[in-house]
This record gives structure tokens, C-alpha cells and sequence, in this order.
């Protein structure tokens, strides 16, 4: 199976999809790599986008594991909450405490809650087509990835614009006497939002957070980037 590097801005995800979709098991992973997705060079502007968002029993992916999902469709303009999904998934682990605390989840109200691997492929079909929109991608993609392995035995991969990411370069890019003056800048999801003079909203919900992630990303389209000019391989990881 080909390796691929997370820092490299210029993918080919579409090329990338037709080789996986050889690879995969028969069944929802190998139909989701088959769908395919968006060339490469296609403007900001024409690009399907899902907002997503994952709470977990912890941050170690190989050990913790998914309780909720959030997402909501949406382009450069608009969010599409109609569309939105929340899934909830019964760990095989209980909670710690700490966790419970973050994301105030408790074991009731995950008792009634199917295992992750039923409400998989749901999510697949959520994921299809769209470049998917997180703040901070080591969390969703990591995630998703070993709990795809678990249940496949076969990782899932898909293209990703961080708004972490995207807020860090911008910050950068700022002139050297603002970084020196300035204190060195939150990239928390809530900071990045106040930037831009977002509504607050409580965190730590998946729904809630994908929103604000979708309302982030539209936001720093609107002040940083080109819509109709840059192609999407200039921010996709």
C-alpha cells in the first residue's frame, strides 16, 4: 500500500482514491474510494465540503475511542444544517472522568448507543465526495483512520482543509514587528473564531463544533483566500 506525507500541500488525492479503491476490502470502504473525489485543481469555490468533528474517550487514537460524530455539509458560502448528521457510538471501554467532564457524555446516555462499526458506513456516505473541513487534523483523521483498520482492516483516508492549519500560516505571514509586539496567538477553535468576531458557542459538542468550524473556514476564505482563483490543492492536506 502507497505511504503518504500530511505536510505535503500539492496531493493528488483523486489519484490517490483510484488506488485505494483497487486495495480495499469488497464492501462500504472500497465504495467510498470508488466515488472518487475532486480533481486537484478545482477552485475553492466549486469544492463539496463537510464540517466534521469527533468526541472521543481520550486523544490517543490507538487506544481511545470515537462516542460522537458531527457534521454538516457546506461550500465556501454556505452551510447547509439540514443536512447536518450526529451519531453517537457505545465505546467497548468506560469513560474516564476527565473525558466525561470535556464532553459531559455519560454512560446513560450512551447505554442505548449502537457500536462504532454499525454506524460506520453512514459516515462514509457523509465523507463521500467532500473535502473535509477540521480544526486540527490529527484528531478526525487519526481517529477515523485506526477505528477504519478496526473494522476493515483497511485505513480511511480523505482530504482535509484544517482551520488550525490555515489560521497558523496566516498568523506567519503577519510582519515581523506584529509577531514580536503581539502575543503569540491561541489556535484553539473558540480564538481562532473570536479573530474573526464570531458568535461564541458552548464546546465541545460534535454538531456545535463542526459548525463553528464551518463558519471559521468561510470566514478565512472571505479575508485570506481567493475562492474563484486558488485551486483547492493550495490548502488541502
Amino acid at each position: 500500500m502507497k505511504t503518504k506525507s500530511d505536510t505535503t500541500p500539492t496531493k493528488d488525492w483523486q489519484a490517490m482514491f483510484r488506488d485505494w479503491a483497487q486495495e480495499a476490502p469488497e464492501g462500504p470502504l472500497k465504495r467510498y474510494y470508488e466515488a472518487g473525489t475532486i480533481a486537484m485543481d478545482t477552485p475553492l469555490k466549486d469544492v463539496p465540503m463537510l464540517a466534521l468533528d469527533l468526541e472521543t474517550t481520550g486523544l490517543d487514537s490507538r487506544t481511545d475511542e470515537i462516542i460522537s460524530v458531527g457534521s454538516v455539509p457546506m461550500d465556501h458560502r454556505i452551510i447547509r444544517c439540514n443536512g447536518s448528521g450526529y451519531w453517537m457510538a457505545k465505546p467497548e471501554c468506560s469513560l474516564n472522568p476527565e473525558s466525561v467532564t470535556i464532553h459531559e457524555i455519560t454512560h446513560t446516555e450512551l447505554e442505548e448507543a449502537p457500536r462504532l462499526h454499525h454506524i460506520f458506513e453512514n459516515i462514509l456516505e457523509a465523507l463521500s465526495n467532500k473535502v473535509v473541513v477540521v480544526h486540527c487534523v490529527a484528531i478526525e483523521r487519526q481517529f477515523l483512520l485506526e477505528a477504519s483498520l478496526k473494522i476493515y482492516g483497511f485505513p480511511l483516508y480523505f482530504p482535509v482543509l484544517d482551520t488550525m492549519d490555515i489560521e497558523r500560516k496566516y498568523h506567519t505571514k503577519l510582519p515581523w514587528w506584529k509577531r514580536i509586539i503581539g502575543k503569540k496567538p491561541s489556535l484553539r477553535l473558540d480564538a481562532c473564531r473570536q479573530y474573526y468576531h464570531l458568535p461564541r458557542y458552548k464546546a465541545h459538542h460534535a454538531l456545535t463544533d463542526a459548525l463553528s468550524s464551518a463558519e471559521l473556514l468561510q470566514a478565512q476564505i472571505a479575508y485570506h483566500m481567493d475562492a474563484t482563483n486558488d485551486p483547492i490543492s493550495k490548502y488541502w492536506l
